[in-house]
């Protein structure tokens, strides 16, 4: 299934927070896309955030990984997850052949 879990900034870190979360935050979020949990990942254009594609068995699933980020644990960011699935309605452009 894929989830789409779009990341928010809800309290700003300072930099002495950014300097103790971030060099765990990195390499938890690279080993859930190594994992295959994460699909494809983005940086918020219209504010601090980020979206992740995951490609996972449930939302709870998706709602346990990103819960677990340092940024998620810590109270800083928070994720809404939606899931989607292919758009069955094309499914009648398409002209049966006998």
């Amino acid at each position: 299934m894929k989830v789409f879990a779009v990341g928010t900034i809800i309290n700003p870190l300072t930099p002495e927070q950014q300097q103790q979360i971030m060099p765990k935050e990195v390499p938890d979020t690279l080993q859930l896309y190594l994992d295959g949990k994460i699909e494809q990942f983005w940086f918020r254009q219209d504010r601090p955030g980020v979206i992740f594609l995951m490609n996972v068995a449930s939302v709870d699933e998706a709602k346990t990984a990103v819960s677990e980020l340092p940024l998620s644990e810590g109270g800083f960011m928070t994720f809404e997850l939606t899931p989607v699935g292919p758009l069955a309605p094309l499914a009648r452009l398409i002209q049966k052949q006998a």
